[in-house]
């Protein structure tokens, strides 16, 4: 534990920047995909072994975070599922559903400014929204992942998922969600949806996913 400790304190210390929505310090922008996901994890104390999901699955039943089971998880993501249909209807964010896991997708074009990382004003209040219901549902974790279309280098398409996936998850976290739940991935252009050889297929590949699971 004294090991992890002080590699949470040499993340902080090594990549910090001021988050736009708080004021407060957090990763810098630009380190590494593996840095930024190691990074928020550790900084959100999670220093036992197992995947990252285990990983946070044990942190939060260790805090009192209750977990689910049996009927329960489908009862519950149910629930879950129908507050952000409401929530959402008519701002561009689409709701998946895929067995006991639910996909929010949030285009690029609704979300940020071209080729830029912070998220836009007027959409802060779908995001409010977002976190309105998470506050709701403790019982969730949270996986954010940037994509990008394949035009530019892949240096920068990497650089840029990141940071718009961090800027998403900054800005949740902002608004009281519990970090502690948080996981964030860029996968630049290696997650199409759609074909990148037309204009419409690179819009759709553009995006920031939340995937939302249930602690159990």
């Amino acid at each position: 534990m004294k090991l992890a400790a002080a590699a949470t304190a040499l993340i902080f210390v090594a990549g910090c920047t001021t988050d736009p929505f708080t004021g407060e310090q957090r990763l810098s922008s630009t380190a590494g995909g593996v840095g930024i996901g190691a990074g928020l994890g550790a900084l959100a104390g999670l220093a036992v072994g197992g995947s990252p999901r285990a990983q946070r699955n044990a942190v939060l039943i260790g805090a009192g975070v209750g977990a689910l089971a049996g009927g329960a998880v489908g009862n519950y993501m149910d629930r879950q599922e129908d507050e952000l249909r409401q929530q959402l209807q008519g701002t561009g964010v689409s709701v998946t559903r895929v067995g006991d896991q639910i996909i929010l997708n949030m285009p690029s074009n609704v979300t940020f400014d071209t080729d830029q990382d912070q998220v836009r004003s007027e959409f802060y209040s779908t995001l409010n929204s977002v976190g309105l219901v998470l506050r709701r549902f403790p019982q969730t974790i949270v996986d954010v992942n940037g994509h990008t279309d394949s035009t530019g280098s892949r240096q920068h398409n990497q650089g840029l998922s990141e940071r718009r996936a961090l800027s998403v998850a900054n800005y949740l976290n902002s608004q009281g969600t519990d970090g502690r739940r948080f996981a964030v991935n860029g996968f630049a252009d290696t997650q199409p949806v759609a074909s990148n050889a037309t204009p419409e297929g690179r819009q759709q590949n553009r995006r920031v996913e939340i995937h939302l699971s249930p602690i159990t």
